[in-house]
């Protein structure tokens, strides 16, 4: 068997054996999640949570400053930040800024693939976000909704991490990124779902995580899917041939109106606040 087909074969055997290590949400996330499903829970009780891990309540202060929150006025401390982002925003916003912490690794050419890959997706996230953003104003009584977006779209990717983990545990064999590249495009999606299942996200991220890939997957009414493949092609990791099949569906369906929308300044004023948060 060749090294470029041995690590499909280990990673298809343990995805069918549910052998595979899938990675933990990270605990600050599962806190803030399973305090914010508590429905007696209040925005201080949210607030003590994510004041236990510095590094997060800075971010979440940035956050409410930011011109995403179509703010002007500047909070200063966690409390008055949460408050302005408000309980329903705060569970997926704080989840999202936890997920860079699983983006890490001890082998320096994983570690590389890892930087650049979690780069990508917070490249793609933010086109997806301003996407629906601009999708929003013409669509006031959709369910779709920014704070799920944020999320969906930073875990649209996170399939990879297995597959990187796996090479990281054989890098005498796997770190090579050809083979890595190969794994990523045949397995990722279908680990990916894994992972939101195993996490326990409802069905809109399984989807995402999932699907994003596959063009043989088109949801009839407009999805987060179609925002975040959006995200993918802005940054050149869709197939030439997917990119014009997605504008033509996303232009049928209403996604956006013409493929100049990525020209629009109004577009691009939206895009920087929007890659401010994530700055």
């Amino acid at each position: 068997m060749s090294t470029e087909n041995a690590l499909l074969t280990i990673l298809v055997e343990k995805i069918n054996n549910d052998a595979i290590v899938l990675p933990t949400l990270p605990q600050i996330a599962v806190k803030v999640r399973q305090t914010a499903d508590d429905p007696d829970v209040n925005l201080n009780q949210i607030g003590d949570v994510i004041s236990q891990d510095p590094a997060l309540s800075a971010r979440m202060i940035k956050v409410a400053n930011s011109a995403f929150m179509g703010r002007s006025v500047k909070v200063e401390s966690l409390n008055q930040a949460v408050t302005r982002i408000g309980l329903k925003q705060i569970k997926n916003i704080v989840t999202a800024m936890a997920m860079e912490q699983l983006f890490e690794s001890k082998n320096p050419m994983v570690k590389t693939y890892l930087d650049k890959s979690w780069q990508k997706t917070v490249d793609a996230a933010a086109v997806a976000i301003t996407m629906l953003q601009l999708y929003l104003r013409e669509h006031k009584h959709t369910s779709l909704n920014l704070d799920t977006i944020t999320l969906a779209a930073l875990v649209h990717n996170i399939g990879v991490l297995p597959i990187l983990t796996e090479a990281e545990n054989h890098e005498d064999v796997f770190a090579n990124p050809e083979f890595i590249e190969q794994a990523i495009k045949n397995l990722a999606g279908k680990i990916g779902g894994a992972i939101m299942r195993e996490w326990g996200f409802k069905e809109d991220f399984v989807v995402v995580a999932e699907c994003w890939r596959d063009m043989d997957y088109q949801p009839d009414e407009v999805a987060y899917v179609d925002f975040v493949r959006l995200g993918a092609m802005s940054i050149g990791v869709m197939k030439k041939k997917d990119n014009e099949q997605l504008m033509q569906t996303c232009i049928e369906k209403g996604v956006i109106s013409s493929p100049s929308v990525f020209e629009d300044d109004d577009f691009k004023t939206l895009l920087a606040d929007v890659r401010s948060v994530f700055a």
